[in-house]
Parts: structure tokens; C-alpha cells; sequence
């Protein structure tokens, strides 16, 4: 056989899809990949029902379904602080996971570095890889994931082109404050760089702290392409919407990447969940009591059972410290991921073991998700409890 691509060798495939697939072997609850127990909002049912008899069931227009782009710029502009034109600055696309891999290969030539605060999201690394850039990872140092402006300076420095810029951030829930954003931005502008923000959890960030789009401060539309979805605002992760806006520039060459990458989203879905991004302020504010009540339930849980974790400024990810564990004789050189195996089969909750998420060589730390129905989170805390006999 030739030899295949050397890009393709460099990265596993996703920890965190592995981990649901033991679950799944081990009928275990299922803790690790993040998508809500929640139905989609009845509104959005209700018209993909009448899609399936109307349609359409062909191919939308490549960047987006007319009525999906325009509403994507309404439900966007107050939030950027930009007139978003929905024909020049919105690319629709298969989920905010292909969005972030077009703003990627729009921005990235072959040899250049973007940097990446990490923990991250595990696909960063491979879009950085599969663009042909180099990563280099900034630490967010637990407990707090605080950073060091030099090294953010440090890494434009030696040629970053763009920071990744997860806000909320998966896994370890931090939000960004407006200080926080507004020096990482003078860097941007200084550099002339790009910062690719990954917005999915844009609702569900826990008071007091604020989302702040990082295309909302002053200079920094020209500079940042805004990626997001409607997976976990809606609850509809497998019908992969999301879109990528910004610079009528930047759009332009992602929608050439876009086309030839997946040719568009699906037609049926943009037209069923153009509801949804239309819907009034109280739909989130509900979402937001709801997943704020889902957190401070199942951290006091993590309490009881006896668990260090830490509380999420937002998302619905919970960072665990099993260094405790691992201290004892039984589990005596494991790794997270041997025990993320280990409690799947014995325990009966699946997490996410955080070595796949740091660059840095942590392995004390797993990350669990509460978006999941009040009920099953309570048997999840009963099992976790049976780690104070280990």
C-alpha cells in the first residue's frame, strides 16, 4: 500500500466519541460526550414535520438557505455590535465543528501557527493540523484557568496568524471577562492576526459572570471570525447547523472552502430551525435558569459523594480532580484514561479523561457534563458515590 497521509498520523481519533462508544458496551450513563437529554423546543418539531411533507429536500444554496442567513444575521447583530449583512458576512454550515475547520483553512497557509489556550476543545488541534499550521497552546492554569498575557504576546511573537478562542470554554467552563478579552485583543490588533472564536455555549453562562463576543469590541470585527451552532441551544446536535460570520473578506474564501468541503447543510433543517432563531429573550433566559439549576444540582452532589471539581463559569462541563484516587495503592500508576475505563465498567458513568484536552501533561483530571435529565444526573451521583469504597 502507498504510504498515506503524514497528517493524518499525528492525531487520534476523538477521545471523547471513544468514550461514548465503552459506554455504550457497558450500558453505563453516559457522562462524557456532551449532548442534552432535552427534546428540541416543540416550535421547531412542529415545523420539521411540515418540511417532511412541503420540503425543501434539495440543495439549499451553498452558504445558506436565504431565510436561515438572514435570520442568523438578525439573532447575531445586537450581540456582535455589528450590522450583520446576511448575504456577504454569514456562511451557514454543518455545524459550528465544519465552521471552525473553514475559518481554519480560509485563514491558514501551509507552515503558518495559530495559538490555542489549552485546555481546548480536542478538534482544534487536528483543524490546526489538517490546515497545515502548527499549534502552540497557551496554558489555562487550574483551578481558576488564568493565563499569561506575555505568553499569549509570546506566541504571536514567533508568527501566530490567530488565536483559537473558545468563550464559554470547553472543557473547563471558564468565560473570558471583558478585561481578559479586551488585552487579548490590543495583541490581535497590534499583530495584525485573526482571533476564530468558538461560541456554542453563548447562553449558558452562570451569573455573575457575561458573555462578551470578542467581534463586539472596538477594532476587532476586521479581526475575528465567530463560529457557532445551534446544537446545544436548541438540542438538536444531530441535525449539524451552525455558521461561521465575519469580514465580507474572510466569507468570501470560507464559502470556497465551504462548497467544496460539504457542499451545503442540509436544506430540510435550516428551513425547520429558522424558528428557533427567532425566539424571544425568554426562551433563553429559560434555558439559563434551567442548565444554572442542572450545575448547582449536580456539583452539590459531586460535594456529598466527597469529589473535587470545579464550579463552571459556564457550559455544562465539570473539570473532576481524581489525583485523590490515584494517590491509592489500587489505582498506583494509572493513567486518566485507564481509570475513565475503569469506572465505565465498575461505577457506570463514562467521563472524559483531560489528557485529551491539555497539552500540558495533566492526567488528574476528568471532565463529566450535566445536561442531562434530572433523574438520570441523580443515579449518576448515587454510582459516583460508591468511589468513597475504593
Amino acid at each position: 500500500m502507498p504510504q498515506l497521509s503524514r497528517r493524518v498520523q499525528t492525531f487520534t481519533d476523538s477521545v471523547i466519541r471513544r468514550m461514548t462508544r465503552i459506554c455504550n458496551q457497558y450500558d453505563a450513563i453516559n457522562l462524557s460526550q456532551g449532548f442534552p437529554d432535552d427534546a428540541p423546543p416543540q416550535a421547531l418539531r412542529d415545523r420539521l414535520a411540515q418540511v417532511a411533507e412541503e420540503g425543501p429536500h434539495q440543495y439549499a444554496i451553498t452558504f445558506g438557505a436565504k431565510n436561515f442567513r438572514e435570520a442568523a444575521a438578525r439573532k447575531n447583530s445586537p450581540r456582535l455590535g455589528h450590522r450583520v449583512d446576511p448575504e456577504r458576512e454569514v456562511l451557514i454550515t454543518c455545524g459550528s465543528t465544519e465552521a471552525m475547520m473553514s475559518a481554519m483553512m480560509t485563514v491558514c497557509n501551509p507552515g503558518d501557527k495559530v495559538a490555542v489556550f489549552s485546555p481546548f476543545y480536542e478538534n482544534y488541534g487536528a483543524d490546526a493540523i489538517l490546515s497545515g499550521a502548527e499549534p502552540l497552546f497557551i496554558p489555562l492554569v487550574p483551578p481558576e484557568y488564568g493565563f499569561d498575557l506575555q505568553k499569549v504576546e509570546d506566541a504571536f511573537v514567533q508568527g501566530a496568524k490567530a488565536l483559537i478562542l473558545c468563550n464559554p470554554s470547553n472543557p473547563c467552563g471558564k468565560v473570558f471577562t471583558r478585561e481578559e478579552l479586551t488585552a487579548l485583543a490590543e495583541i490581535v490588533k497590534r499583530h495584525d492576526a485573526f482571533v476564530i472564536t468558538d461560541e456554542v455555549y453563548e447562553h449558558m453562562v452562570y451569573a455573575p459572570h457575561e458573555h462578551i463576543c470578542m467581534a463586539s469590541l472596538p477594532g476587532m470585527w476586521e479581526h475575528t471570525i465567530t463560529c457557532n451552532s445551534l446544537s446545544k441551544t436548541y438540542s438538536i446536535t444531530g441535525w449539524r447547523l451552525g455558521w461561521l460570520i465575519g469580514p465580507e473578506a474572510v466569507v468570501e474564501c470560507a464559502k470556497k472552502v465551504h462548497d467544496f468541503l460539504t457542499v451545503g447543510a442540509p436544506a430540510p433543517l435550516q428551513e425547520a430551525a429558522v424558528v428557533g432563531l427567532d425566539f424571544p429573550q425568554e426562551y433563553y433566559d429559560a434555558l439559563l435558569r434551567e442548565y444554572t439549576a442542572r450545575r448547582d444540582f449536580f456539583c452539590a452532589g459531586l460535594d456529598r459523594a466527597g469529589i473535587r471539581h470545579n464550579i463552571p463559569q459556564g457550559t455544562y462541563f465539570v473539570m473532576v480532580d481524581i489525583q485523590p484516587y490515584l494517590d491509592k495503592p489500587m489505582f498506583s500508576g494509572w493513567t486518566d484514561m485507564q481509570f475513565c475505563e475503569w469506572m465505565i465498567r465498575e461505577i457506570g458513568v463514562a467521563a472524559v479523561p483531560g489528557s485529551s484536552f491539555f497539552r500540558e501533561p495533566v492526567n488528574h483530571l476528568i471532565r463529566l457534563h450535566f445536561a442531562r435529565d434530572p433523574k438520570i444526573l441523580e443515579e449518576a451521583i448515587r454510582r459516583l458515590h460508591r468511589l468513597q469504597e475504593f
